[in-house]
C-alpha cells in the first residue's frame, strides 16, 4: 500500500473518531478563549508600550494565542497513540502492508484540520473582541500555524512512541512546554522582556513563529521576520516528521 493510500485511511479513521465526540474539540479551545476574555482586555492598559505597534493589542495577542493553541493542541495527541500502543492497535496496523510513515501523516493530518477549526472558532471570537486585521494576513497566519500544529504533533507522536507511558510522557510534557511556552512571547511581545530573556528567547523556534504570526496580522508579508518564522515553521515540521517516523520503525 502506497504512502498517499495509507495516510488517507488513517486520516477517514482518525476523523471519524473524532467527529463521534465533536465536544473535545470545542473544549479544547476553552483556554485561548478564557485568555481572550479574561486576560486579552487588560492590554488595553499598556497598549502604548513598546511592542504594541500603533495601540492595536489584539494584532499582537491574538497571533500568539493561535501558536499557543497550535502547540498545545498538538502535543497532547500522544495519548492517544499510546493508547493505541496498549490496546495493540498500532502494531496490528503495523504488521499489515501500512507503511510506517503513512500511520503518522493520516493522524498528523486529521490534527492539522481540527487545528484549523479551532484557529478560525478562535479567530471569530476575537474579532467580536475588537480584532481588526487584513483578511490576506489572517489567512497566510492560519496556513503558518497549521505548519506549526503538523510539526507538534508529529514531535508529540515521537517522544509518545519512545516513553510508551501515559504518566512519563504528562511529565515530560510539562518539563519541556514550559519553558518553551515562557520563552515564546505568545502573550507579550518579546520587546517588553530583558535582555537576557529576549536572548534566550532566539534559541526558541516557537519565539520566531510568534513573531512571524505578528507580522502576517499587520499584513507584512515579505518581511525579515515573516520570512524566519515560515522557514522555522517548515524545518520544524520536516525535522518532526523525521523523528516521528524513525521512532515508529524503531518499536516495530
Amino acid at each position: 500500500m502506497t504512502t498517499a493510500a495509507t495516510s488517507w485511511i488513517i486520516f477517514q479513521r482518525s476523523m471519524r473518531y473524532t467527529l463521534r465526540k465533536p465536544a473535545w474539540v470545542v473544549f479544547g479551545l476553552m483556554q485561548p478563549l478564557l485568555y481572550l476574555t479574561l486576560f486579552g482586555p487588560l492590554l488595553n492598559r499598556i497598549g502604548q508600550a513598546p511592542g504594541f505597534e500603533g495601540g492595536n493589542t489584539w494584532q499582537i495577542f491574538v497571533p500568539g494565542l493561535l501558536v499557543q493553541q497550535g502547540v498545545f493542541s498538538a502535543v497532547f495527541v500522544g495519548f492517544g497513540i499510546i493508547s493505541e500502543i496498549r490496546s495493540g492497535a498500532l502494531d496490528r496496523m503495523r504488521i499489515s502492508s501500512a507503511g510506517e510513515l503513512g500511520l503518522l501523516l493520516g493522524r498528523m493530518l486529521r490534527d492539522a484540520v481540527v487545528l484549523t477549526v479551532q484557529a478560525g472558532l478562535l479567530t471569530l471570537g476575537a474579532l467580536v473582541a475588537g480584532l481588526r486585521a487584513p483578511v490576506g494576513g489572517v489567512l497566510a497566519a492560519f496556513a503558518l500555524v497549521t505548519v506549526v500544529g503538523l510539526a507538534m504533533s508529529g514531535i508529540a507522536y515521537g517522544l509518545a512512541l519512545l516513553v510508551k507511558n501515559e504518566e512519563a510522557y504528562g511529565q515530560l510534557l510539562n518539563t519541556l512546554m514550559l519553558p518553551t511556552m515562557l520563552l515564546s512571547g505568545v502573550l507579550l511581545p518579546l520587546a517588553l522582556a530583558p535582555g537576557w530573556i529576549a536572548g534566550l528567547a532566539k534559541a526558541n523556534p516557537i519565539a520566531h513563529i510568534v513573531t512571524a504570526e505578528r507580522a502576517l496580522f499587520a499584513g507584512r508579508f515579505s518581511s525579515g521576520d515573516t520570512l524566519v518564522g515560515v522557514a522555522v515553521a517548515a524545518g520544524l515540521a520536516a525535522l518532526a516528521t523525521w523523528f516521528a517516523t524513525r521512532a515508529i520503525r524503531s518499536g516495530s
